[in-house]
C-alpha cells in the first residue's frame, strides 16, 4: 500500500502535459483520479494523453474558471494537484485581462472553494521559474526576488502567494514548486506555449530545420517523470506544507549546446542560429539555472533522469506519435 491507494485526487490541467502523466502514476499507485481540463487548444490538453487509462480516470471537461463546477468537484477530494494554467508568455501580453482570469483568479476562487467545502484538501500548486525574471545570481534560490518580465509571470507569483497565504491563514495545506523548462512525451510541440523545445522536436522529426535564438544562454531542465515525482512527494511529505520549492535538473547547458546534443540523439538534424525577434528579445530572461537544494532537504527530492536520456525518450514518443500533437 502507497500513501496513494484509495485517496480521491483532483487534477486541474488534468488531460495536459505534466497532469497526464502524474495521473498515470496515480493511477497505477491506485488513487481514484478524477481530471478537470478546459481543451481550450491554445493550451495543451489533449485526450490521447489518457488514451492508455481513459477507463480508469473520470475526466471533467469544464474550465477552472467555473466556480460551480469546481465546487462540487472539489468537496469529497483528499489531494489537489492545481496544474490548469494559461502557459504562454507571448499570449499573456498580448490578452492579459485572460490570463489575469485564469492564472490569478481563478486561483483564489478555488482556494475559496476550498477553504468554505474542504478545508482538509492538500493541494501542491504548479508555479513557473518565470517569476524570477532576470536573475541576479546563479543558481537561483528561493530567496532570490520575484521580478517577472510579463504578465504571466505576474499572475502566476500572485496565484502561488493566494496558496501559501491560505496555508498560513486558514490551515489549508498547500505547497508551491516552481517549475523550470520541464520536457518530455506530451509536451506541446505545435508552438512555444509550453516550451520551446517542444518546436525543436518537432521541426527534427519532420525533417526541417529548428531556429536557436542566440544561443550562449543557459538553462537547465526537468524530465518530466522526475516533475510528477516532485508533485507526489510535496503531496505526501507534511514537510512541504506552506513551502514554495524551485525544482531543476542535473545538467546545466546553453541553448547552442542543447541543440547539437538534441540533434546527436536524434541521429542527424540541422539548426539556425539567429537574433532574438525584438518582442520575445524585452521579456527573455537570459540565463537561468535553479538551487533546488531546498526540496531536497525538505523532502529527499531531487532529479534522477539525464537530459540525453530525457531527450532520446522524447523523440522516440513523437517519432511515433507525432500526428496526435500537430
Amino acid at each position: 500500500m502507497t500513501y496513494f491507494a484509495g485517496k480521491r485526487v483532483l487534477i486541474t490541467g488534468g488531460l495536459g502535459f505534466i497532469g497526464s502523466h502524474l495521473a498515470r502514476r496515480l493511477v497505477d499507485e491506485g488513487a481514484h483520479v478524477t481530471l478537470v481540463d478546459s481543451l481550450i487548444p491554445e493550451y495543451g490538453g489533449n485526450l490521447f494523453n489518457v488514451s492508455e487509462f481513459a477507463d480508469k480516470v473520470q475526466t471533467n471537461i469544464s474550465d477552472v474558471r467555473d466556480e460551480h463546477g469546481l465546487r462540487f468537484l472539489i468537496k469529497d477530494k483528499d489531494l489537489l494537484f492545481n496544474l490548469a494554467g494559461q502557459t504562454g508568455h507571448m499570449d499573456s501580453m498580448a490578452d492579459p485581462e485572460t490570463d489575469l482570469e485564469i492564472n490569478c483568479r481563478a486561483q483564489l476562487a478555488i482556494l475559496e472553494t476550498c477553504r468554505k467545502s474542504n478545508p482538509d484538501i492538500k493541494i501542491v500548486f504548479a508555479s513557473t521559474r518565470q517569476i524570477y525574471g532576470r536573475p541576479e545570481y546563479l543558481p537561483v534560490d528561493e530567496k532570490h526576488l520575484v521580478r517577472p518580465v510579463d504578465v504571466n509571470g505576474i499572475n502566476k507569483a500572485a496565484g502561488e502567494a493566494y496558496h501559501i497565504l491560505y496555508n498560513n491563514v486558514y490551515g489549508i495545506r498547500a505547497c508551491a514548486l516552481r517549475l523550470t523548462n520541464t520536457y518530455g512525451p506530451h509536451m506541446r510541440v505545435v508552438d512555444a506555449r509550453q516550451t520551446f523545445l517542444g518546436i525543436w522536436v518537432r521541426k527534427l522529426i519532420q525533417n526541417e530545420p529548428f531556429e536557436v535564438w542566440e544561443g550562449a544562454q543557459l538553462r537547465d531542465f526537468t524530465y518530466v517523470d522526475d516533475a510528477v515525482q516532485a508533485f507526489m512527494t510535496a503531496a505526501e511529505d507534511d514537510a512541504a506544507n506552506g513551502r514554495i520549492f524551485n525544482l531543476g535538473g542535473l545538467e546545466i547547458i546553453s541553448l547552442h549546446d542543447l541543440a547539437k546534443l538534441l540533434v546527436k540523439v536524434n541521429g542527424g538534424g540541422t539548426f539556425e542560429t539567429r537574433s532574438f525577434p525584438q518582442d520575445r528579445k524585452r521579456i527573455d530572461i537570459g540565463d537561468y539555472y535553479a538551487d533546488f537544494s531546498a526540496i531536497r532537504e525538505a523532502t529527499g527530492w531531487q532529479p534522477k533522469v539525464p537530459l540525453e536520456v530525457g531527450l532520446a525518450r522524447t523523440l522516440e514518443f513523437y517519432r511515433e506519435h507525432l500526428d496526435r500533437y500537430v
